[in-house]
């Protein structure tokens, strides 16, 4: 008996090994990131924007045509113009003037090359107020891969409109600028000297931005 004292002492302990439960320690999973999309970007709405342009044609009348949709972001507080970030894009080969014939020369190579080039783009360097209706926004024009700086003279920001569905301001924006600097370098000329398409050409811009509502 007393040889078996010892193995039956080994195998209780064994036996309360085995049933005490042994404990755990479970480190909780990180909370999910959630992405919370930046009040201060705007979307440029291209079913209520239209950028147009003028342009003189042989000398004694105005061509105006409209480019394609516009597309791009436009970053504002929605109170301080200085806030004003633009990068947008705009669809070349839209480009209409009501005229067919006139529509493809002016798609074609010697005016914007649209198989080449389908789009224009504009991204904003600096904003510079000229009062409370009005600021000047300067910024990088690429045009047939050609970049010069331009300035627009903008009218707005408008006040905000808010509704359950977004939020939404709009403003229009002015400029000119010379095709020739482009490489838009179309110059047949007429008998009296003037050129069949004038190198000025005026840019308007109407747009209008949403974003979700806050």
């Amino acid at each position: 008996m007393k040889y078996l004292t010892p193995i039956l002492t080994v195998a209780a302990v064994a036996l309360v090994g085995m049933t005490v439960p042994v404990r755990t320690t479970t480190t909780p999973a990180p909370a999910a990131q959630i992405s919370m999309p930046d009040q201060n970007t705007w979307k440029i709405d291209a079913g209520h924007s239209s950028p147009t342009f003028a342009v003189k044609h042989l000398v004694v009348s105005t061509v105006r045509g409209r480019m394609g949709s516009i597309s791009g972001t436009i970053s504002y507080d929605g109170k301080n113009v200085s806030s004003i970030r633009v990068d947008a894009a705009i669809d070349v080969k839209g480009l209409s003037t009501g005229n067919d014939a006139r529509d493809r020369d002016l798609r074609g190579a010697d005016f914007f090359d649209v198989d080449k080039f389908p789009t224009m783009t504009f991204k904003s360097k600096r904003v510079e107020p000229i009062d409370e209706q009005k600021f000047k926004l300067t910024g990088d024009l690429t045009i047939r891969g050609t970049t010069r700086e331009v300035v627009w003279t903008v009218e707005g920001p408008s006040p905000i409109v808010k509704s359950a569905r977004d939020q939404r301001v709009a403003a229009t924006a002015t400029t000119t600028i010379n095709r020739f600097d482009f490489g838009l370098k179309y110059n047949a000329l007429v008998e009296t000297g003037g050129a069949v398409v004038g190198s000025d050409v005026s840019v308007t811009i109407d747009i209008e931005a949403t974003r979700p509502p806050g």
